[in-house]
């Protein structure tokens, strides 16, 4: 298939949710694939960064470049920034919940990390569960059914952080909560010293398990024409299930993306 620049962008940095994106009807990809580009610029804030105020700025930068869309100015020089700003001026992305997502990610420029478990929760429902939200707007779901898919897309984001333990702890990071890790006797600092060790794999099963079980009783009644921003789902199920197995995830493979287009063909996850 002939992909625009920001396709193309949105396959190279962050395939799961473009191959989702495929499957929504061909005249609403454009929208998925500018979101998908804006919300891997947030999501790479803090880990492009040397210290905290850098991503605050960061961040903001995106949520003046929105509010700039908004007002219907020329776009910032950036690759990302135009076709944002066509997506914004067209009506397809609502400018409001672009910088939602903005906002959602200052938690994770935090020292202390998150201190409590719901604190952890409320995260990944601004950060995964949004964007998977936000996407279902674009497709034309109501606030009720975007809320439905945000539960699902808080689920992939919760199986990428536990299976980006050790990524993390390379860069010094730790994002699981911290209340979780004293039940187990953990402290940040361990977890970054040695991510594999089998004190975090323990913990990073149950939290698995815990939302494995989430999963399983969350509403999955998604509308086929917005089925494309539910599918993340699917990826999360799977990498849920070997983290509650084995503590980590494998690579991607074919599985995983049969799993997506068989859902997204059924249009059912």
């Amino acid at each position: 298939m002939s992909l625009s620049p920001i396709g193309a962008f949105a396959r190279s940095h962050d395939p799961d949710r473009f191959l989702c994106a495929l499957f929504a009807p061909a005249e609403r990809r454009e929208p998925l694939f500018a979101l998908i580009a804006y919300n891997h610029e947030l999501a790479r804030a803090r880990e492009a960064t040397s210290n905290p105020m850098a991503a605050l700025i960061r961040l903001q930068w995106w949520r003046d470049a929105v509010e700039e869309a908004r007002a219907g100015r020329p776009p910032r020089r950036h690759e990302v920034a135009g076709p944002l700003q066509e997506q914004v001026a067209a009506g397809a992305l609502d400018a409001d919940a672009l910088i939602d997502l903005a906002d959602a990610r200052e938690a994770e420029t935090e020292e202390g990390g998150f201190a409590v478990e719901q604190e952890f929760v409320t995260w990944l429902r601004g950060t995964a569960g949004g964007w998977s939200a936000v996407a279902g707007r674009a497709l034309g779901a109501d606030a009720a059914a975007a809320e439905v898919l945000r539960g699902l897309g808080a689920a992939y984001g919760l199986a990428g952080v536990l299976g980006s333990v050790v990524a993390h702890a390379a860069q010094g990071r730790c994002l699981l909560p911290l209340d979780r890790l004293a039940a187990a006797g953990l402290r940040a600092e361990e977890v970054i010293a040695e991510p594999q060790g089998s004190p975090v794999a323990g913990v990073v099963r149950a939290l698995a398990q815990e939302g494995l079980t989430a999963l399983a009783g969350a509403r999955r009644d998604v509308t086929p024409a917005f089925i494309a921003a539910a599918l993340p789902a699917v990826l999360a199920r799977r990498d849920l299930r070997q983290l509650a197995r084995a503590g980590r995830v494998a690579g991607r493979g074919v599985g995983d993306r049969f799993a997506v287009s068989w859902a997204g063909i059924r249009q059912k996850l």
